[in-house]
């Protein structure tokens, strides 16, 4: 894999953050189709609508007496996700694998009790983790099982692949692999692992942590340079027909791939990060630049993506 350093990439067309508000939030995000991607709820309901998959969604928690039917329905469960429905960088997020006796055994493997899940969903409804700490409402939803193919890249937390799309076309994806540092889950600001995809054949490029350039994982060693996404086109498809699904114009599409159902969307984001750069080790401004160059888009999300698999490749050894 080769590493390319900062200072090439500037030269090589690296998007900053002024640029990527200023030139691609601001002038392709529509104010009012923010609230489908800010809140996951809204996001499942709209995302089932086109054909996108999720992880199924089990319960609802919009009050503060209705944890109480929480606490009755999680008598029946193994492993599920709470989530705030307005959260943030993964935030407020809590994965449990599985029950042991009175315990519930989170993805880091640490064991929490009844309480402590009864808890979280009472600080999460009162805004501890969502945007501006407003009001907000707890999703549990079933427990994503990781492909195995995918999952041995990882450390206990389930990896997730993110394409950022621009006016519907897939431009730059990476996979974020969980590390202990990151406390099993995939975000690269707590350590994760960002693994560059090839847009052509979802092949690794590249990965970093912290911005630094790995050849194995930290925590299991495993070898991330022979990295290929099964069923690809389909995950580029999915991400593009988000582009109909909420209008946004610049996006970031987080992807997960469960070992029986296959590829199911985790979340949008209007304002995807730019660390993906890191991991693809090349900038993203060429290939937003060709997208606004196009006389005639293409119509369809399957047209955009095998256009985007046919003119955003990297030529690989």
């Amino acid at each position: 894999m080769k590493w390319i350093s900062p200072f090439a990439m500037n030269r090589l067309g690296l998007l900053n953050m002024n640029r990527r508000n200023v030139d691609y939030i601001l002038r392709y995000n529509e104010r009012q189709a923010y609230p489908l991607v800010d809140n996951k709820l809204k996001t499942k309901l709209i995302a089932t609508e086109y054909d996108v998959n999720t992880p199924e969604l089990l319960q609802v928690v919009r009050q503060q007496h209705e944890i109480s039917h929480f606490r009755e329905r999680v008598e029946q469960l193994e492993g599920f996700a709470i989530k705030p429905s307005k959260g943030s960088g993964g935030k407020g997020i809590m994965v449990i694998l599985r029950r042991e006796e009175e315990d519930y055994i989170k993805a880091s493997g640490v064991a929490v009790s009844l309480s402590t899940l009864e808890r979280h969903l009472s600080n999460i409804l009162a805004g501890l983790y969502s945007l501006g700490g407003a009001p907000d409402v707890a999703i549990i939803e079933s427990l994503v099982n990781s492909d195995p193919r995918l999952a041995k890249y990882s450390f206990q937390g389930v990896p997730d692949i993110r394409i950022v799309v621009f006016q519907g076309y897939p431009v730059m994806a990476m996979l974020r692999l969980a590390t202990k540092d990151s406390d099993g889950k995939a975000n690269l600001h707590q350590g994760a692992v960002g693994v560059g995809l090839n847009i052509a054949n979802g092949r690794c490029l590249n990965a970093v942590q912290f911005n630094r350039p790995i050849i194995l994982h930290p925590d299991t060693g495993t070898p991330l340079n022979s990295i290929e996404i099964d069923g690809w086109e389909q995950m580029l498809i999915m991400a593009s027909r988000c582009y109909e699904a909420t209008g946004l114009g610049y996006m970031g599409v987080d992807l997960v791939v469960d070992a029986e159902r296959g590829p199911l969307l985790l979340e949008l984001n209007a304002r995807p990060g730019l660390a993906i750069q890191m991991a693809n080790g090349r900038g993203l401004l060429p290939r937003l630049k060709h997208v606004e160059g196009l006389e005639r888009p293409h119509s369809s999300p399957e047209k955009r993506a095998h256009y985007a698999m046919a003119n955003f490749g990297v030529a690989q050894p």
